[in-house]
């Protein structure tokens, strides 16, 4: 749907008309109507800005939930058996 405005008048009272030649002119002041964009320079704008604010929130949020259900495996600590094997090597070597 192709929507025209005149950039003159007030939105509240326009009325289109059609022309004798076929254009669509303001009921009010005479003034060809002018298509609106149906996306914007500014819209595009602010959704950029919207998504780097939302989206490093949605990415946490989502690996919250993930953590939540499968935790991850908090071993810190080596194994005896490992660390032994290393203290022989470097015994070893000196």
């Amino acid at each position: 749907m192709v929507l025209y405005y005149c950039p003159y008048c007030n939105p509240k009272y326009q009325f289109k008309t059609q022309s004798s030649k076929g254009t669509l002119i303001c009921g009010l002041c005479g003034e060809d109507l002018v298509k609106k964009p149906f996306i914007r320079l500014n819209q595009i704008i602010a959704l950029v800005a919207a998504s780097t604010l939302l989206l490093p929130l949605i990415y946490n949020f989502i690996f919250l939930i993930k953590n939540q259900i499968n935790p991850p495996n908090k071993k810190y600590q080596a194994n005896s058996r490992l660390m032994i094997g290393i203290k022989d090597k470097i015994n070893k070597i000196n």
